[in-house]
């Protein structure tokens, strides 16, 4: 029944092995429309940052881990620390500070080619130079023939202090800290940068729509950060950059936060198309980080929820890079306890084997549940796939569908109740599944790896609680290849973006627990930098960081007041 609808079946006795009890909630129904594109997946979306001070992201076993995630990018030199960074003698600040040796650009790309992995650089803007960056475009594709094509200029530059907010968390040594000032820089590097390859694509750091400091203005400006910025250097740019940290006070409100990401991209396109002109429609978005920061899970469950369903709510609605922070992170802070799992309040996918509280992480290397989470997204999608229209009846269970290369239908389900499983429902309009069990490849709570297995049917499936489960469906016979996707509506009139009191957008803004919409308090730096770590730390001041030399291992922390996450 090809280009039909196929009607919702009862469940079969192969459903799976959890059945649902007297009590049960009601069926959740999900519709497929696999006839209705939503793009391709990119082909260098799922990415990852990678820290100068992470000395171990080069090993086998860490790129070996990264690969088999289906990590396409690789984010460098590591958020914070790029504003200090020069790439040139491999030294931050005035160089006095111990960098890891392995962990200079040659070697970082070493990394990227055994991954697989695109490479998207932090130009230095804090203390950097347009030839600092010029050179660094000469030296990577004319010099050594890397071919990197996307180049940031600069991290979290609107956190240089300019809203109010002390010296902020970004350095940024300009005399003038205005948005002004960094639209006129930013014409500079891409001039600069573009004269020595003019295929290299230029980006500019954007404030998150409806996230601080976004509609904020300081005394002396005439606009807010990112009309100022596009209006000088809209013409100049290829990409424009947002942080997502939408954190939340539960778990359940971090799990609902991709539901916020159609408003964003929203204004987001809306702010291109006033200051790109006729380029507008090819500028890309690129999230170069997003976690849980903020929320009361970072390597727990509900962190390794949220990782796949901001990819897919990110790439479905246009952006073409996703970058998870962090690698290896480390953290000094007490593990908690988030809905009966130890959650090592760690930004990293991989356990940096650092203690805290008395309490150490697990060997180091280790892939925590955010690992996993992100991995699941292999068994969905594959670089040029196409994502296709899907809907839920209850937010309590998302779903992402993508037509694969193969003729074949995969869906993921991501059930967010931490107690209960879920019986869903399924019905397809552009696809007839074949009849039978399917193949499920599943991630639930206290896995230690993703399960393939023969679950259920195509119409009717049971999720554990807290789980990802991917349904790999094929065609019934003979209609395969007969149903081509054909593009979604595009929007035309803007969502507007709501932000839940109090949470920020960034990483650094989470740190230091500033309201949005509202000047940061008073505080010296904020984010994590660059990471790693091991388990004896010695802490010394250095340039306004605290420098923590871990077990050989450089991070880079900005000092926070105690207790800023609130848990």
């Amino acid at each position: 029944m090809a280009g039909g609808a196929v009607a919702v079946l009862a469940a079969s006795a192969g459903v799976g092995a959890l059945a649902p009890s007297a009590g049960a909630a009601a069926t959740v129904g999900i519709n497929v429309d696999a006839g209705t594109s939503l793009g391709t997946v990119p082909s260098s979306g799922v990415g990852l940052n990678t820290g100068y001070g992470d000395e171990h992201m080069g090993t086998p076993k860490v790129t070996s881990l990264m690969k088999a995630a289906g990590v396409r990018q690789l984010r460098y030199p590591g958020g914070s620390g790029a504003d200090d960074y020069h790439w040139k003698t491999h030294t931050y600040g005035d160089g006095s500070g111990w960098i890891p040796s392995n962990t200079n650009f040659d070697r970082f790309m070493a990394t990227a080619k055994k991954v697989g992995a695109q490479p998207i650089l932090t130009a230095n803007y804090g203390s950097g130079t347009p030839q600092e960056a010029a050179d660094w475009v000469r030296y990577a594709n004319v010099d050594k023939g890397y071919g990197v094509k996307y180049w940031e200029i600069g991290n979290e530059v609107y956190g240089n202090g300019h809203y109010g907010n002390g010296k902020g968390w970004e350095t940024d040594t300009h005399a003038d800290k205005s948005p002004k000032e960094y639209g006129m820089n930013l014409v500079a590097y891409a001039k600069a940068m573009k004269a020595v390859d003019p295929k290299v694509k230029i980006g500019a750091v954007l404030t998150t729509p409806g996230f601080w400091p976004d509609a904020e203005k300081a005394p002396g400006d005439s606009a807010d950060w990112n009309n100022t910025v596009l209006s000088i250097a809209g013409s100049s740019i290829d990409f424009v950059i947002v942080h997502w940290y939408p954190g939340g006070t539960t778990t359940a409100d971090l799990l609902n936060t991709p539901s916020r990401i159609a408003g964003v991209t929203s204004s987001l396109r809306s702010l291109i198309a006033k200051y790109a002109g006729s380029r507008a429609a090819s500028v890309e978005i690129a999230v170069t980080e997003t976690d849980g920061v903020g929320s009361p899970a970072l390597t727990s469950q509900a962190a390794a929820l949220f990782a796949p369903d901001t990819y897919m709510t990110w790439f479905e609605q246009g952006a073409t890079h996703v970058d998870w922070w962090n690698l290896h992170n480390g953290s000094g802070e007490a593990p908690t306890t988030v809905h009966g799992e130890t959650d090592y309040q760690d930004g990293g996918v991989l356990s940096a084997g650092t203690c805290a509280g008395g309490k150490c992480q697990p060997p180091r290397d280790t892939p925590f549940p955010t690992y996993w989470g992100i991995r699941s997204l292999t068994a969905l999608a594959q670089p040029g796939d196409t994502m296709v229209k899907s809907s839920s009846g209850n937010s309590s269970v998302s779903v992402h569908a993508v037509r694969s290369s193969n003729g074949g239908l995969n869906v993921m389900l991501t059930n967010k109740s931490p107690q209960n499983a879920a019986q869903v429902s399924l019905s397809y309009a552009g696809f007839t599944p074949a009849s039978g069990a399917v193949t499920t490849v599943s991630y639930a709570k206290g896995d230690t790896a993703l399960t393939t297995a023969e679950r259920g049917t195509a119409v009717a499936q049971t999720l554990p609680p807290y789980s990802i489960t991917t349904l790999q469906l094929k065609p019934a016979s003979g209609t395969a290849g007969a149903d081509k996707p054909s593009p979604a509506a595009t929007p035309t009139v803007p969502t507007p973006v709501v932000s839940a009191s109090g949470t920020t957008g960034t990483r650094a803004q989470a740190e230091i627990g500033a309201p949005v919409g509202q000047p940061t308090p008073s505080s010296t730096s904020g984010p994590l930098a660059s990471t790693g770590a091991g388990n004896a730390v010695t802490y010394s001041a250095f340039g306004g960081l605290l420098v923590i030399t871990a077990g050989g291992v450089l991070v880079l922390r900005g000092r926070r007041r105690r207790g800023s996450h609130g848990k």
